[in-house]
């Protein structure tokens, strides 16, 4: 699993900033990425769902950055988590926003012709 700042190849896809230097996930983000390695295969969450379970309500811009934080080879499946809209939430420069939408669609969800996810069909709990 490669995190939302590289593709599968390796490459970078974030807005072109490098990765973090350290391996080991930011530890003020940790309840978030507890919440979102709960997400199973094939269903999505929100920014919003994940900032509530995970105790911080009306953060959900930080649970982007949080998950725009993790390195290329972390084990947090970030692609699971989409906006309110059920739409992949644009990331900038790259191709992540990508790779988001083909890894999802490797796990059976489907999109619609708007690049949206039926939230009411894939979300989790």
């Amino acid at each position: 699993m490669n995190g939302p700042s590289g593709s599968a190849s390796g490459a970078s896809a974030r807005s072109g900033s490098a990765p973090r230097a350290s391996t080991e996930p930011d530890p003020r983000y940790r309840r978030f990425y507890r919440v979102v390695e709960c997400i199973p295969e094939g269903r999505v969450a929100t920014y919003g769902q994940v900032a509530l379970l995970a105790g911080r309500p009306g953060r959900a811009r930080l649970v982007g950055r949080a998950l725009g934080s993790l390195e290329e080879e972390s084990e947090v499946p970030w692609h699971r988590v989409l906006n309110a809209r059920g739409e992949i939430s644009r990331r900038g420069l790259g191709d992540s926003e990508h790779l988001q939408r083909v890894l999802l669609e490797s796990e059976g969800v489907t999109f619609s012709a708007h690049g949206r996810v039926d939230l009411k069909r894939y979300r989790w709990k």
